[in-house]
C-alpha cells in the first residue's frame, strides 16, 4: 500500500515533466515565457529543484529546442513516407510540410528558426541536426537520379568560396558519419552552393509568412509559394511538372 506523502514534502518531478511544461508554455505563452520559475511554479516545486536537470534557463531552451527540431523531423519523415522514391518530390514535399509546420507553430518555429544563436538557444546551424538529415536525405535521391544545374566555381562569388569549402567539408563528414545514401562524389561546390542558396531563399519566404511581412497583400499564399517552389525548382534545372 503506497504510504501517503509527509506534508511540505515538494512533488518528485523528472526531466520529461520539465521538458513538457516548458512546451506548453512555449505554444501557449511565447518565448518570453519560457523561464525556470514558471516552469517550477507550474510544476509546484521551487525553482533551485530544476538545477539539479539544467545548470541555466539556456540549457533548458536548448533540450526544447532539440525536441522540437526531432519532432519536426519524424513529422516530415512520415508525410514523406509513402511518396514516390523520388527526390524531387520528396524534396518539395518536405518545403510545403516545412511551410505548414511553421504556420502551424509560430511559437515553435520563433524560437528554433528566428532566434539569435547567443547562448545556443536558437537557430537552424547545421544539416547534422534532425531536421537537417531529413532535408540531406531527399537531396541525395535528387542528386542520385536528376542531373541539376548547378553554377560552375568560376560563378561562384570568390569572397564566397573559401566559406563554401568550409561547408562541403562538413557535409561531407556529416553525410559520413549519417550513413545516408549521398551520392558524395557530386557534392561538389556548385551543388554546396545550391543547397545553401536554396535554403536560404525557402527559410527566407517561410519566415515571411510566418511573421507577416510580405511586402504586399497576398490573398492566396499557398499559390505564391507553389510559385517560389517552381521558381527554385528551375534554378536547378527542374520542369514545373517534376516539382509538382
Amino acid at each position: 500500500m503506497t504510504q501517503p506523502a509527509r506534508r511540505g514534502r515538494m512533488p518528485a518531478v523528472s526531466d520529461v515533466d520539465i521538458r513538457r511544461v516548458a512546451r506548453e508554455l512555449l505554444v501557449d505563452r511565447g518565448t518570453e515565457a519560457l523561464t525556470l520559475r514558471a516552469i517550477a511554479r507550474d510544476l509546484g516545486v521551487t525553482a533551485p529543484a530544476l538545477y539539479r536537470y539544467y545548470s541555466s534557463r539556456e540549457d533548458l531552451v536548448a533540450a526544447v529546442r532539440r525536441d522540437i527540431c526531432i519532432h519536426l523531423a519524424e513529422d516530415l519523415a512520415v508525410q514523406v513516407a509513402e511518396l514516390p522514391d523520388d527526390g524531387v518530390i520528396r524534396l518539395f514535399a518536405i518545403c510545403r510540410g516545412f511551410r505548414h509546420w511553421a504556420l502551424a507553430h509560430r511559437n515553435e518555429f520563433t524560437l528554433v528558426f528566428a532566434s539569435p544563436a547567443d547562448g545556443g538557444a536558437g537557430g537552424l546551424r547545421r544539416f547534422d541536426e534532425s531536421f537537417g538529415l531529413v532535408f540531406l536525405e531527399a537531396a541525395g535521391r535528387l542528386l542520385a537520379t536528376y542531373d541539376l544545374a548547378t553554377p560552375p566555381t568560376d560563378l561562384i562569388p570568390a569572397a564566397l568560396r573559401a566559406d563554401l569549402i568550409v561547408f562541403q567539408e562538413e557535409l561531407l563528414a556529416v553525410l559520413a558519419r549519417s550513413g545516408q545514401k549521398f551520392p558524395a562524389e557530386k557534392l561538389d561546390l556548385g551543388v554546396a552552393y545550391l543547397m545553401m542558396t536554396m535554403w536560404a531563399r525557402l527559410y527566407g519566404h517561410v519566415t515571411l509568412e510566418v511573421f507577416g511581412n510580405y511586402p504586399m497583400p497576398v490573398s492566396d499564399p499557398e499559390v505564391l509559394f507553389d510559385a517560389v517552389l517552381t521558381d527554385l525548382a528551375a534554378g536547378i534545372g527542374l520542369t514545373t511538372g517534376e516539382v509538382q
